[in-house]
């Protein structure tokens, strides 16, 4: 193991939950733009970032599939919608790929991981943060 992997591990390990999937959905909306920045030289790492990708949307579906998931039933309800959506799209870029066609991909990623950074912890609110 390199020295960059166990910084990485280590820094994983003392990231809450929300700091961890906000990193995940980050990275992979990151790894989908090198994709579609440089398309010529990267584009034959499209199929494994999409499946990452995919692999992710997974994880949250089946976290909000869960009936002891905290979050409000409507909350997990959008997230199952948004994740159907990811894997149709997934799909359609696998049979039609182009540069363009991640956006829709990268924006989710991203708007979500943005809302979860914004996120409060129970320990905190307005008043004592």
């Amino acid at each position: 193991m390199n020295v960059s992997q166990r910084y990485t591990e280590t820094e994983v390990t003392g990231l809450d939950q929300i700091e961890l999937e906000s990193r995940a959905l980050i990275k992979t909306a990151s790894s989908l733009n090198q994709i579609k920045e440089n398309w010529e030289l990267k584009q034959g790492d499209l199929v494994e970032a999409l499946d990452k990708n995919r692999r992710l949307w997974t994880v949250i579906a089946g976290a909000m599939s869960d009936n002891t998931s905290p979050q409000p039933d409507n909350m997990k309800q959008n997230l199952l919608t948004l994740a159907m959506f990811v894997f149709k799209r997934t799909m359609e870029i696998m049979v039609n790929p182009t540069p363009e066609s991640l956006d829709v991909l990268i924006n989710i990623n991203m708007n979500i991981a943005r809302g979860l950074s914004e996120h409060e912890t129970p320990n905190q609110s307005p008043e004592n943060p």
